[in-house]
């Protein structure tokens, strides 16, 4: 089954493309109808998971495309298969005006299936196929307009991935050349009597191979294509920021610090300090930028950036606890900013406003979006109560508990950043809802809220980002399994 639900996306994602359907109705049945029972398939798979590995192909040596459902890829693979459907439903809207409809929902489909790829991996090698299909799928994505922007920033995304792809697969080839094993085990995978000498040489190559994968992760100095890539139409943006694109470059790194390389190779070496200055700093570059930047979705875009690097923090600690505050945070951000998005998505959509001076008064007129979007807003900001705060406290305990004094400047970072984020995120909140000049004009007298099928995954993200906030115990539960090795 585990092929099964790769696979069906990347049928559907074809079908679409290929079968000519007398309606447009017709093919938002038969794509929904398609990710739906793809997603429960999912859901059925990871209830019921065996612990035994699937080989597809088998190549030289124990190098094989093989996939296992373990604790890890079960919280990414729930995490796409649970927001895809809803992600579907709003493009259907969005792209109604839009060209070229069907080469888009050929690939963004697709994206599903090659998401799954990546969680459902049993080894590196597998891992590394399905991130490198990942690039292929979604670089069509971001130049759909075919606008001077668009094929620019495209082509910057795939330099950017390509260049982080080589330095990854320097970090596979290590690991395959100095592993017990090929398959992922939490604790990693290296034989130290291989190793030897060659400490600080691996410790190099996991640098190396965590700037790599952090390239999707948008690292610093490696985040400058996620800005630019908001140039494409929102649902894209929408998961190249929230969910499958920079989602695998973070699950990629959780994966080769701690099922890889591990971490008691790893802890209290220069390599950890490295990696964790580098994120310190991308978590306050990105809020900076984002305060500076005036294009709602550009802001978004370094809010993500910063938010990316909570993750990263939790993975640079390299303790258990910093592993459940950064899988937190993978799942909680990922609501939270997929629901953000929608929201710009939306007020693009029907007011056709880009920038947040132009938000004035809005927020009367588009009362749902913009109640939607204060939510979102208050989550990041770390507001107790909602899911932002879960990730953000578990981030903090993990520094606290890990005994590293560098992680004591990350809290401050945290803190540093939590004040930026209120900053630029109710900015918005402020201009549509208490607009400084006069509010309801003439040229906002048409605008409304959007339609249903944009306003029903609106709606259902901020349920999951309060019921996080306010019942997050057996969540959080299941993360500290994972870490534990119990899934």
């Amino acid at each position: 089954m585990i092929l099964l639900v790769i696979l069906i996306p990347v049928l559907a994602g074809a079908a679409v493309f290929l079968v000519p359907f007398k309606r447009r109705s017709y093919m938002e049945i038969f794509l929904e109808a398609a990710v739906i029972i793809n997603s429960i398939l999912v859901w059925y798979l990871l209830m019921h998971r065996s612990e035994s590995i699937f080989t597809l192909a088998n190549f030289t040596g124990n190098l094989s495309i093989s996939f296992k459902v373990d604790g890890l890829g079960m919280i990414f693979a729930g995490l796409v298969s649970a927001l895809w459907p809803f992600a579907t439903l709003y493009a259907f809207e969005y792209m109604a005006r839009e060209e070229h409809e069907r080469m888009f929902f050929m690939f963004y489909t697709m994206t599903y299936g090659v998401a799954l790829g990546i969680s459902l991996a049993a080894n590196l090698l597998t891992m590394y196929f399905f991130y490198e299909l990942l690039t292929l799928v979604t670089v069509p994505l971001v130049m759909h307009t075919l606008t001077r922007e668009a094929i620019l920033a495209s082509r910057k995304y795939l330099y950017y991935s390509l260049g982080g792809a080589a330095f990854a697969f320097i970090g596979l080839i290590f690991v395959i050349i100095y592993g017990a094993a090929t398959e992922f085990v939490l604790g990693g995978t290296l034989d130290l009597s291989k190793v030897g000498e060659r400490g600080n040489v691996l410790l190099l190559v996991y640098v190396i191979a965590f700037m790599g994968f952090g390239v999707k992760a948008a690292v610093c100095p490696f985040n400058s294509w996620l800005p630019q890539a908001g140039v494409a139409p929102t649902p894209v943006t929408a998961l190249l920021h929230a969910v499958a694109v920079v989602k695998s470059g973070a699950f990629a790194i959780i994966r080769l610090t701690y099922y890889s390389f591990g971490t008691e190779f790893l802890r209290g070496t220069w390599a950890q300090y490295v990696v964790m200055v580098i994120v310190m700093f991308t978590i306050v570059y990105g809020c900076s930028r984002a305060v500076k930047e005036t294009h709602l979705k550009r802001r978004l875009a370094y809010s993500t950036v910063s938010n990316l690097s909570y993750i990263l923090f939790g993975v640079a600690i390299m303790t258990p606890g910093g592993m459940v505050g950064a899988l937190c945070h993978l799942v909680f951000h990922a609501v939270m900013k997929i629901s953000a998005f929608f929201c710009a998505g939306a007020i693009m959509h029907q007011a056709d406003r880009h920038y947040v001076h132009e938000l004035d008064g809005l927020g009367w007129r588009m009362p749902a979006v913009f109640g939607v979007f204060t939510v979102s807003a208050l989550a990041l900001m770390g507001f107790p109560g909602l899911a932002g705060f879960v990730s953000k406290w578990y981030l903090a305990s993990a520094a606290v508990e890990s005994g590293n004094s560098l992680a004591y400047g990350g809290i401050a970072c945290l803190l540093a950043s939590a004040l930026l984020t209120a900053i630029y995120m109710l900015t918005v909140v402020v201009r549509g809802f208490f607009p400084a000049g006069e509010a309801g004009s003439k040229e906002l007298g048409q605008v409304r809220d959007p339609n249903w099928k944009m306003l029903l995954p609106l709606f259902v993200f901020t349920g999951f980002i309060v019921l996080f906030g306010l019942y997050s115990g057996p969540v959080v539960k299941f993360f500290a399994d994972v870490a534990a090795g119990i899934y």
